[in-house]
């Protein structure tokens, strides 16, 4: 078993979640998150003013799932980042699991 997590803008989310059914990731939890792109973005957004938004609208999913589901889904995620016509490629990575209940 892996920690697989993944972050994505919002605006890619229902592409994200119908890549984790096809490679039948069907248990995951996911956040809402706000993305910078350099140190700077956050630095220049902390403001006296809390209604001024800072980051892009993100999403973050992980899952403790199998490996194999996991190359699946890589296999997909490269796929689609390779189509997309923005710089916000869905980004991926696994972490092993030493100890779990």
């Amino acid at each position: 078993m892996k920690l697989l997590i993944v972050t994505s803008v919002v605006a890619f989310q229902k592409d994200v979640l119908k890549l984790f059914k096809k490679a039948n990731i069907e248990a995951f939890s996911s956040s809402e998150i706000d993305g910078y792109k350099n140190g700077n973005s956050l630095v220049a957004t902390q403001s006296w003013f809390p209604g001024e938004k800072g980051g892009n609208e993100s999403v973050m999913l992980f899952s403790f799932t199998e490996e194999e589901k996991i190359d699946d889904l890589f296999k997909y995620l490269k796929e689609y980042n390779e189509h997309l016509e923005t710089n916000n490629p869905v980004r991926a990575v696994v972490l092993p699991i030493e100890r779990s209940l």
